[in-house]
């Protein structure tokens, strides 16, 4: 902490800092026994009526009582990371949109209003990459009429964490009353020592989801919308093969018998990116290497099309996938979450973010 030449803690942060990553020190009240102090890093989203809002690299919201700091400074942005490719959040969030895409959307200035009945958050929630084109109430009010029209609870999707990222954002809609919901975050690994893995055996791949391949991931509800979004039968993958558009592919691993696959998987390339998702395996044969299988194969056919870096989005609170992904090399570059308009529902059954 910022400490002066007597040697006594300052405050050296003051509203001018707003926007800017600080590291602060509060008192505790009350203490317990032993933690006197808290510290506190992240960005320093507002500091209105005596109190400070700071958003954490984790999308966690902070509220500190002015009156209750001892020291604080502007401190640097976070170092760059040294696994896994270099990217701008910007990019990956265009990269990951493009993958996830929606039944319809439209433009609010540089706003996003995407649109799929329903299915995932990803595919019916505004992605704010940039200035809306109007003030931020007449713009909210523009998102929640358009979502209102077709049945569906406003989502605003912010991410936090990196350079370039929406700590701000995240404020103003904390303050108007919008709910964060199902924080998660994206991850990104070089795709060579995955694609270098032993030889997948037994792995199915095609450019379309067949009812095998659907029986395995209908834990989700496969309607003709969700298809849609999946990319099934998407005229994307033969553009792809010509030089243009994403290339969606789909992996199978065949069960015994004529039930559900042991194992499915799907990727969208995308320039110098490949994304994974729908990794799904049998519970009764987890943690047989399966869904690395499924992850190795996709991989090798997205090194041939020309991608040499990956990127996948997984769940907070996901233990068991979270140890998965650092296995392979995966690490975490933001994260992100669903702020839900006021008033609102939250949709039943489906926390799919």
């Amino acid at each position: 902490m910022e400490i002066s030449a007597t040697g006594r803690l300052e405050v050296r942060i003051t509203v001018a800092d707003v926007g800017k990553r600080v590291s602060v020190r509060r008192l505790n009240d009350p203490a317990p026994p032993g933690e006197k102090f808290t510290d506190t890093v992240g960005v320093l989203a507002s500091w209105d009526d005596g109190v400070l809002l700071i958003t954490r690299k984790s999308g966690e919201t902070v509220r500190i009582p002015e009156s209750s700091l001892v020291a604080g400074k502007v401190v640097p942005a976070a170092p760059a990371r040294r696994r896994g490719p270099a990217a701008s959040y910007p990019e990956l969030a265009r990269v990951a949109a493009r993958a996830w895409r929606p039944v319809e959307s439209e433009r609010l200035g540089e706003w996003e209003l995407r649109a799929a009945s329903g299915f995932t958050r990803r595919a019916n929630s505004v992605l704010p990459l940039g200035d809306p084109g109007l003030p931020l109430d007449e713009a909210l009010t523009v998102v929640r009429g358009w979502y209102a029209e077709r049945g569906l609870p406003a989502y605003v999707q912010t991410a936090t964490g990196a350079e370039g990222t929406q700590e701000l954002l995240c404020a103003e809609l904390e303050k108007r009353g919008w709910t964060s919901e199902v924080t998660a975050e994206l991850w990104t690994g070089a795709l060579a020592p995955l694609a270098d893995r032993e030889e997948p055996a037994g792995v199915v791949l095609s450019r379309s989801a067949d009812e095998a391949w659907l029986a395995r991931y209908q834990r989700k509800g496969v309607s003709e919308v969700a298809l849609k979004v999946l990319g099934w039968g998407s005229p994307r993958s033969s553009e792809a093969e010509s030089g243009g558009g994403a290339s969606v592919w789909f992996a199978t691993v065949p069960g015994e018998g004529e039930g559900a696959p042991a194992a499915v998987g799907r990727c969208v390339v995308d320039g110098r990116w490949v994304g994974f998702a729908a990794v799904e395996v049998d519970p009764a044969l987890r943690r047989r290497g399966l869904a690395t299988t499924v992850m190795a194969a996709l991989a090798r056919r997205a090194l041939d099309e020309g991608a040499s870096a990956a990127w996948l989005q997984v769940e907070a609170d996901n233990a068991a996938a979270r140890a998965l992904y650092a296995g392979l090399g995966f690490s975490a570059h933001h994260a992100y979450q669903h702020y839900r308009e006021p008033g609102a529902a939250a949709p039943a059954g489906n926390r799919s973010p």
